[in-house]
């Protein structure tokens, strides 16, 4: 079969390898036919996300797909390329620290429910492949967008119980950030965990509305519904 990989122009290698997964083939190239091809990979079990990449349009695992004949293999969109299909995370990851996607403060004296425990435990999950960051429309316009991969990170810490001030991490996601998600899903379509950015990101906004807060568009409609607003989302 044959695969067309993106490097400075689309280069197509032949291999024999029918059933194979994708990381598979990329390493047999390298091995058989073309050494310098640059690629990512790690555990090659689904579990450290390092092999993301795109084929056809869309994201995936290296490790998890597989090849067919035709596949069309590029990097992650919206990073810079390093090489061939290596890119560079570094800003991807930089939105987690604007974002303040972290536990900044325990709260004390909490007795956790099962139900406590549980309820961020898909967010947990995520393995930092960031597919849903290359899958997001939204940097095409706005490149400061938080977007997906952080805000995932947010609501996992703004619905944690031993959270004390989860309105700080509220008020750090107003701007380039829960009211600039089109909610389009594409990042969900893409996650290797099956998480739903699109979720959280509408769980955060319904945060939002209760703490005062509304999207600025809603502004330029008879002077807006003030601060109070609530725009039908489910609170939590």
């Amino acid at each position: 079969m044959k695969i067309n990989i993106q490097r400075d122009s689309v280069v197509t290698y032949d291999v024999d390898m029918q059933g194979a997964t994708l990381l598979e083939v990329l390493n047999e190239i390298k091995r058989a036919q073309d050494p310098s091809l640059a690629y990512s990979s790690g555990c090659r079990s689904g579990v450290c996300g390092s092999c993301a990449l795109r084929v056809n349009g869309r994201e995936v695992l290296a490790c998890s797909h597989h090849a067919k004949d035709g596949d069309l293999v590029e990097p992650l969109r919206n990073t810079p390329v390093l090489r061939d299909l290596v890119v560079d995370m570094e800003k991807a990851y930089s939105f987690n620290a604007k974002a303040k996607a972290w536990q900044s403060s325990l709260a004390k004296g909490l007795e956790l429910s099962e139900e406590n425990q549980h309820i961020n435990e898909l967010q947990s999950d995520c393995i930092l492949c960031a597919s849903c960051y290359s899958a997001c429309p939204v940097y095409a316009v706005n490149s400061e967008f938080l977007g997906p991969f952080s805000l995932t990170r947010v609501w996992r810490y703004v619905s944690d119980k031993r959270e004390s001030d989860p309105k700080e991490k509220i008020d750090g996601v107003q701007t380039n950030g829960v009211w600039d998600c089109t909610l389009c899903n594409e990042c969900t379509l893409v996650c290797p965990q099956g998480i739903s950015s699109k979720a959280d990101i509408e769980k955060l906004r319904a945060k939002s509305s209760i703490l005062g807060y509304m999207d600025p568009s809603f502004g330029n409609f008879g002077g807006g519904f003030g601060g109070g607003f609530n725009d039908g989302s489910p609170v939590f």
